[in-house]
């Protein structure tokens, strides 16, 4: 069974920054996408921004510039930093991935909560 374990986070001042980290195991294919999105109170949850195995990258519009995400193939593993964080990046941040054959998984979820 796949299993993502997400760390980094937390509280945040504004114009600060963090790392997120999303450790994929147990997966018997090769992971194809991972990616993280997020979900505020009484939103529905989005795509923060996503990158494929060859290390090519999609960022929603509201953190291109201010957000980096990247990935270590030989550990499954994707990161992502953030720069330049607003209150409105508060977030539980929810790592994602995508086999070869197309089935996903989640994450269990991290909280980031930039005070204004």
């Amino acid at each position: 069974q796949v299993q993502l374990v997400e760390s980094g986070g937390g509280l945040v001042q504004y114009g600060g920054s963090a790392r997120l980290s999303c450790a994929a195991s147990g997966s018997r294919f090769s992971i194809n996408t991972m990616g993280w999105y997020r979900q505020a109170p009484g939103k529905q949850r989005e795509l923060v921004a996503t990158i494929s195995r060859r290390g090519i990258t999609n960022y929603a519009d509201s953190v291109k510039g201010r957000f980096t995400i990247s990935r270590d193939n030989a550990k499954n593993t994707a990161y992502l930093q953030m720069l330049a964080l607003k209150p409105e990046d508060t977030a539980v941040y929810y790592c994602n991935i995508q086999n070869t054959l197309g089935h996903t998984s989640w994450g269990q979820g991290t909280q980031v909560t930039v005070s204004s």
